[in-house]
């Protein structure tokens, strides 16, 4: 299975969550197949993603995307997320 996990900051969850929401059919038109999120026991707005692709060759070229970008943009992240790519083992 191909995943990709995103480790980023954000400015406020509930903000955040709202754009990750609407995105769905754009992440979904793209390869992804479900996502979880997960968010640190110290700070409510430190934020992991974890995604299941249909190939890693789509989360690597959704990850690249200028529709990621706007929206992370859009949905108050940031600095520069921590993007890994994954093989299940």
């Amino acid at each position: 299975m191909a995943s990709m996990l995103i480790h980023h900051q954000v400015k406020d969850f509930a903000a955040w969550k709202k754009v990750f929401d609407s995105k769905v059919d754009l992440r979904a038109a793209n390869g992804e197949l479900s996502a979880n999120i997960y968010r640190s026991e110290s700070d409510p707005n430190e934020i992991t993603t974890i995604f299941q692709w249909d190939s890693l060759a789509n989360a690597h070229k959704f990850a690249q995307s200028p529709e990621l970008k706007a929206g992370m943009e859009e949905a108050g992240v940031e600095g520069i997320p921590s993007m890994y790519f994954l093989n299940e083992a």
